[in-house]
């Protein structure tokens, strides 16, 4: 039996803190794991916005991350893991070299430019300031920290478009924890896989509550607006408290796209810079099936995205309304 009761802070051996601008609508999370963790990464969208995605590959003399750094403000989020980097030093996290502590920190951004204020991104200070809240209590989810500026189904045009979020989600099976934190910012639409329902996405026009379902506009020959890469994406950070390899928690990357892929669609377009990090802190001294421990990744990846639309909140901006899931009558599941 797993235990559902869960939350993405229950992985032994993480935190998790935010940075959140409600006005300029734009944030940035960070997930620290200060004694170091055994990390991944697998990139699936052609326009990513990443800062020490080489570093992770195995093989590679660096095989730890001492923190993951989500952010809005597209390129120019990647300066707040400058912060977080000064926020482990000072604490003496990181490895140690000729005397002083040198944290990994890797990041990923998303582009939220278009909804909130375009002149105000996340900076080094607000990574920081991300560390100073960070705790290993319950999360919050919806539109905080990177999530704030998040929006989804844009393939018509950002006027049709919804809020997206940042969402999590947790199971526990033999003692072993597998977590997901996702901000969901894609292009496409998100689904529902037990229904297979559109529970956010492109709307039929930029005042309607109707959703338009884009799969099922492409099979009918619809095109699309004219887009533009690197303004989409969805990030995300999947962690376990098992000891894993460098090869065997690059591979829970990898697989977590799966999870994307039942909740998302289209996923990892020309446009979005899917990406997703993995890590593994070796808290529990348990090791899962390879199967099952896949087959948990790529469930509670899909359980954080549906988690990151559901929990989202409408946004009045100054050129359109942007609503929620929740302001939208949805189909019955039953």
């Amino acid at each position: 039996m797993h235990d559902t009761s869960l939350s993405f802070t229950d992985v032994r051996g993480i935190s998790v803190g935010h940075y959140t601008d409600a006005t300029a609508l734009t944030g940035c999370t960070v997930v620290l794991t200060p004694d170091g963790a055994v990390a991944g990464v697998d990139v699936r969208g052609c326009a990513p916005g990443t800062r020490e995605t080489d570093s992770l590959r195995p093989g590679n003399l660096v095989q730890q991350a001492h923190a993951v750094v989500l952010s809005g403000g597209s390129a120019f989020g990647l300066d707040a893991a400058g912060g977080v980097m000064r926020w482990l030093e000072e604490r003496q996290h990181g490895f140690s070299v000729a005397g002083m502590h040198v944290p990994i920190v890797t990041s990923a951004v998303i582009f939220d430019l278009a909804i909130g204020n375009p002149k105000i991104r996340p900076t080094a200070d607000n990574g920081y300031q991300a560390c100073q809240t960070a705790t290993a209590n319950p999360m919050q989810h919806g539109n905080i920290g990177a999530g704030t500026g998040a929006t989804v189904g844009k393939v018509f045009g950002f006027p049709n478009c919804m809020r997206g979020g940042i969402g999590s989600a947790a199971l526990r099976v033999h003692g072993v924890t597998v977590g997901a934190l996702i901000v969901c910012n894609a292009l496409g639409d998100v689904i529902d896989p037990s229904s297979g329902h559109v529970v956010a996405g492109a709307r039929t026009g930029a005042d309607s509550h109707a959703l338009l379902n884009i799969h099922q506009a492409h099979l009918q020959g619809l095109s699309g607006a004219s887009l533009s890469a690197g303004q989409h994406t969805t990030i995300g950070v999947i962690a376990t408290d098992s000891q894993l390899s460098p090869l065997q928690t690059t591979r829970l990357a990898q697989i977590g796209h799966d999870g994307l892929a039942r909740t998302i669609r289209p996923v990892h377009t020309p446009f979005d810079g899917d990406t997703l990090f993995a890590l593994s802190t070796g808290k529990v001294d348990v090791q899962l099936d390879t199967m099952l421990l896949h087959s948990l990744v790529t469930e509670v990846v899909a359980q954080a995205v549906l988690c990151a639309v559901r929990a989202a909140t409408s946004a009045q901006t100054p050129a359109q309304w942007v609503p929620a899931s929740r302001d939208l009558v949805l189909p019955s599941t039953h």
